[in-house]
């Protein structure tokens, strides 16, 4: 088996792949001149950066200190010229790297002596593509095929990501970090992923994926992170855009409903209005961004077929029509209040309003007779509130930064489902209502030191939150609701972390390394009479560091090596002890035992430069302790099925990614992108408390997967854009079984009009609606089929003007 690991990885050695990443592409230059003798200051000194071939690139004057500061200067190599009347004049060779946007040379000391000089190194970034290798950043302007929709739509054709049961996957792991503006936020969830499916992608104006997130990000989420970078114009003056998009989805009907159920949504219509406005005027910027999303749903048409050991079979359909109203309103204030000091204001509000009608009939093997009809109503309310400020001290050496910053979110639940449960002999109602608060407070202070060839970043932040929740439940005839397992239960951690990273560089060597030490406390308390959980929780206090190292084999070539360690701590609601009957008859439940898992990443990465093009290539291995999966298992005597949060164990992926992107006519470009992985779980045995207590054991489970991805770009005019974007991807595995593979294709045209102003845009989503999700799951005296023909095919229309 190691042998093996040790041959695949040698021959995805030559593999890695990142997209455009979001980087400076110049850099500012600090430094001080002295006299040699005294080290007293020289003023009004001259400063000049030089080409090679003696081109001045900018030139500054030191002031009265003697400090001076050269910008914007681009990679490459250098000559520095310090010259000032009665000394001789100061030169030096200097390099200009790829990963600080500041950097400070120190001291320069003039004397009427002549003197060689040793090298002086200097670092920046480089144009285009980010040679850290460890970020990618997307611009949702240039999307078109994804226009009008949400973010987790516009994140679905990204290359390396994908997107299963409303989550986005990084490599095939949902266990992602989602950030709002480098914030987590209960917009888009602390611990795990909520929401991006309704977050309007009007809203965005960049999304940043990180794999390998360096210390100085906070430790949980293995797959990586995902930072989410609002709308916000800082031109002078008043500016701002103004859109509107509307579409229609369920073109027409995949796959008819079963007998007696009420219809299924079609030609479900979306609309999304959206205004920017942003006021600047000298020292002050003032910004606002707004948008709304409604849209009608088919959420989900699944079929299932269960299969029992004693030869039971049941069929059924869950068929869920869907209304969302969300809302995006943030606003804020930058006040540059003098040249070294910032503050800065912001609050930010999200409601999103879901109904749901849905419809579940179960049959029995030949359809001959329908055992059971759920029919229910869920009318959940969402509310979001954020409030943040932070202030930054510029130091005198440009670059050295003080930034302080406290952030406070709160999140509201509200959600009633009122059920109809239609069975032969009797018709019961019955119904549940949650309600839940989060409230989180954030501080963080960081510290950003530029050195002669990198800089030394540290900080430390602090994190309290609390979830009180409430669920009642109300049984009606024969129901399948576990009216004991509802009360009062009370979520509470607290986080200290602190971290430090140092970055250097050479001419050929890059180096970045980092700890985080995170302290964890943990405590869920239960109602004292639910009929199987109790009290829990736990502590930690670990490291997480974070290595990277690259050389540079020529201008155009690199190879990187990552390392980092991170962490999964189970959110909320996969704790939640209180039973969720979305399903009548597969149920899920959270585990207050549920621990944290722990991973250790290793990536060896290549990039390669050429003209009109690029190509990635990646390689890396997971290992995962205590791995976090859900267990399906059932009770003696009945079909229900009950869905568990366990800790499986151990766990492993080893992978690669490769991108070449290429732009071979002045009409035409493309990339593609194509991810392999195989996913490891070693066998595990747990015992599972709920609904009784159950041993479960499960065998080996492996699988090799990926995707394929295929973006094309035309431009057929300076004003006529379109874009064809097709995706592949493979068999893939869940817990207990696997995803089969699946395939769509997105189109779209962007029209630029009004000298620029204005844009136009027409876009379809799935265009010959391939896409369907198909599950096989294998449990404990059970295994089930299912096909979810849920809205895929959506064709949007808009129109935006800047001013």
């Amino acid at each position: 088996m190691k042998r093996s690991i040790i041959i695949y990885l040698a021959l995805l050695m030559l593999c890695f792949y990142q997209t455009a990443t979001a980087q400076v592409k110049a850099v500012t230059i600090s430094g001080t001149v002295t006299e040699t003798d005294s080290s007293i200051p020289v003023g009004y000194a001259n400063a000049v950066i030089k080409s090679k071939t003696n081109t001045v690139i900018t030139t500054a004057i030191t002031n009265e200190e003697g400090s001076f500061t050269l910008s914007p200067i681009p990679p490459g190599n250098y000559l520095l010229e310090i010259s000032f009347m009665g000394y001789k004049t100061f030169t030096k060779e200097l390099f200009v790297g790829s990963l600080s946007e500041f950097l400070n040379i120190g001291k320069l000391q003039l004397t009427t002596d002549s003197q060689q000089l040793d090298e002086v190194v200097i670092t920046s970034r480089q144009d285009e593509i980010g040679n850290k290798l460890d970020k990618k950043t997307f611009t949702l302007a240039d999307n078109i095929a994804q226009s009008g929709g949400s973010v987790l739509q516009a994140m679905q054709n990204l290359p390396g990501v994908t997107t299963q049961d409303g989550k986005v996957q990084l490599r095939g792991n949902d266990k992602v970090m989602v950030l709002i503006d480098g914030k987590q936020t209960a917009l888009t969830g602390f611990n795990g992923q909520s929401g991006l499916e309704n977050l309007p992608a009007s809203a965005i104006e960049k999304i940043e994926i990180i794999n390998n997130p360096s210390s100085k990000y906070d430790a949980n989420g293995n797959a990586g992170i995902i930072n989410i970078i609002l709308k916000k114009n800082k031109d002078e003056g008043l500016n701002g855009k103004v859109g509107l998009a509307s579409g229609l989805g369920a073109l027409w009907q995949r796959k008819g409903n079963l007998p007696t159920i009420r219809p299924q949504y079609q030609l479900t219509p979306k609309i999304n209005p959206s205004l920017s406005l942003n006021y600047r005027k000298e020292k002050v910027n003032i910004y606002f961004q707004g948008d709304y999303l409604y849209t009608e749903t088919l959420n989900k048409n699944e079929f299932v077929t269960r299969t029992y050991d004693d030869g039971t079979i049941i069929n059924q359909q869950t068929k869920r029509n869907r209304n969302t109203h969300f809302t995006n309103l943030k606003t804020g204030i930058d006040w540059n209040y003098n040249d070294n000091n910032t503050l800065a204001f912001s609050a930010l509000f999200g409601s999103e309003k879901i109904i749901d009608n849905g419809d579940e009939p179960f049959f029995n093997a030949d359809y001959s007779e329908r055992l059971r009809l759920w029919q229910f109503l869920e009318d959940e309310l969402k509310t979001n509130l954020m409030a943040s400020a932070s202030y930054q001290h510029k130091f005198k050496e440009a670059g050295h930064v003080l930034n302080a910053g406290v952030n406070y979110t709160f999140h509201r639940e509200d959600e009633k489902y009122f059920f109809d449960n239609m069975l032969p002999a009797s018709t019961g109602r019955d119904a549940f209502k949650l309600l839940s608060d989060e409230n989180v407070l954030d501080v963080n202070l960081d510290y950003i030191k530029p050195l002669a060839s990198g800089r030394f970043e540290t900080g430390f932040k602090f994190r309290n939150r609390v979830i009180p929740t409430n669920m009642q439940f109300f049984p009606g005839q024969n129901s399948v609701i576990d009216a004991n397992a509802g009360g009062k239960a009370t979520y509470e951690e607290s986080i200290p972390a602190v971290y430090g990273n140092y970055i250097y560089e050479t001419n050929r060597i890059e180096a970045e390394a980092g700890v985080r030490v995170e302290y964890l406390d943990l405590e869920y308390e239960v109602n004292p009479n639910h009929p199987v959980y109790r009290t829990d929780g736990y502590h930690y206090l670990e490291p997480f560091p974070s290595l990277r190292f690259s050389y540079k084999l020529n201008d155009s070539h690199k190879l990187s090596l990552f390392y980092n360690r991170r962490v999964d701590r189970p959110n909320e609601v996969d704790i939640r002890i209180f039973p969720k009957y979305d399903d009548a008859e597969i149920i899920k439940v959270g585990n207050p035992g549920l621990r944290p898992q722990f991973t250790n990443t290793a990536e060896l990465g290549y990039k390669a430069n050429f003209e009109k093009g690029y190509f990635f290539a990646s390689a890396y291995y997971k290992q995962v302790e205590g791995t976090i999966t859900r267990i399906a298992t059932t009770t003696p005597g009945s079909t229900l099925i009950y869905n568990v949060f366990e800790n499986a164990g151990k766990s492993n992926m080893i992978g690669s990614e490769v991108m070449f992107s290429h732009k071979p006519a002045s009409w035409y470009s493309f990339n593609l992108n194509a991810t392999l992985y195989r996913n490891t779980i070693d066998a595990f045995s747990v015992e599972i408390l709920y609904p009784e207590p159950t041993n479960y054991s499960a065998t080996k489970q492996q699988i090799t997967s990926g995707n394929v991805k295929w973006n094309n770009t035309f431009t057929f005019s300076p004003t006529l854009t379109g874009q064809l974007m097709a995706a592949w991807l493979a068999p893939d595995i869940i817990p207990q079984g696997k995803t089969l593979g699946r395939f769509s294709t997105d189109i779209g045209l962007k029209k630029i009009i009004q000298k620029g102003k204005g844009e136009l845009f027409l876009n379809a989503t799935d265009l010959f609606n391939t896409l369907v999700i198909r599950k096989e799951v294998q449990g404990n005296g059970f295994s089930y089929t299912s096909k979810d023909y849920y809205e895929t095919q959506v064709i949007r229309f808009g129109y935006s003007y800047k001013f």
